[in-house]
């Protein structure tokens, strides 16, 4: 009996330690989107208005050098970083046309910025992709049964082009969460925690994930970095734009794609080990 008491609690200290490691790594593996976010709330909490340095522009410095400090330690690949360049850009355009539309706001000014909008966003839309690539590398993820390529391409520019036309014709925002779940429903997402195997759906990730993002646009509009017409001073942010995140980032996700296939498997696999080709079905 004793012993039966002290294997349970080995196991339930091994669950316990796992996802400590786990968040441990989670974390980690969003280091640049946390810097960015923690950059953003301690800005807004001892900023001058009188300053020399207008806060939107060292928030876009800091940005900079931290994306400088992730390629020279080997934070991020040179690979990686290219790809996360091109969801960088895409964002910042998707800004500029989103703040003509006055889908959104910032209050302050800066002189690093385009179009009137701040170039430290694109960095939160880089910190996304960074998100994901480095998540890929840490947890040794792979994807299967991943569908093919041109697919995910076609529904990707998809989702990007229906955050413009959507102003001037019909939001099939539904058509496209329909279609990821069609497209994605099956592929998992395969990763460890310690040693041990663990899956999860795609779409569910992309959820998850996704929900996070909204808290995190509660933190920018909280602490005025950008606001929202139609939210009050304390609101919180639409719940919709929890869609427009579950949307994008399979955006990001099908760009970083771009130089991560070798994780992504045409057919099911079973439990894969580290460095060992994954068994097929």
């Amino acid at each position: 009996m004793a012993d039966t008491g002290v294997a349970k609690l080995e196991r339930i200290t091994a669950r316990a330690l796992g996802f400590v490691v786990f968040f441990a790594k989670l974390l980690y593996a969003a280091l640049f989107g946390v810097m960015i976010l923690s950059a953003i709330i301690l800005t807004r909490l001892i900023w001058n208005p009188d300053w020399a340095l207008a806060r939107y522009d060292a928030l876009v410095i800091f940005a900079v050098v931290t994306q400088i400090v992730f390629i020279w330690r080997g934070l991020e690949t040179w690979e990686e970083a290219k790809v996360i360049a091109i969801f960088h850009i895409t964002g910042t355009l998707m800004e500029i046309f989103k703040l003509a539309q006055g889908s959104w706001d910032y209050p302050d000014q800066g002189i690093l910025e385009i179009g009137g909008v701040p170039l430290f966003s694109g960095f939160m839309y880089a910190s996304v992709g960074s998100f994901i690539a480095r998540s890929i590398r840490l947890f040794h993820i792979q994807f299967a049964p991943y569908p093919a390529f041109w697919m995910t391409y076609l529904l990707a520019v998809a989702i990007y082009v229906n955050f413009y036309t959507h102003h001037y014709t019909y939001d099939i925002r539904w058509v496209l969460f329909a279609a990821t779940l069609v497209l994605f429903w099956r592929t998992r997402i395969w990763f460890f925690i310690r040693d041990t195997p663990r899956a999860i759906r795609l779409p569910v990730g992309a959820f998850l994930s996704a929900w996070l993002l909204w808290v995190a646009e509660n933190v920018g509009t909280f602490t005025r970095t950008w606001t929202y017409e139609v939210q009050g001073d304390y609101g919180l942010v639409d719940i919709g734009k929890f869609g427009s995140w579950y949307l994008l980032l399979f955006v990001a996700f099908v760009t970083v794609t771009l130089v991560v296939r070798d994780a992504m498997h045409p057919h099911p696999i079973h439990a894969p080990s580290r460095g060992i080709a994954p068994t097929r079905n």
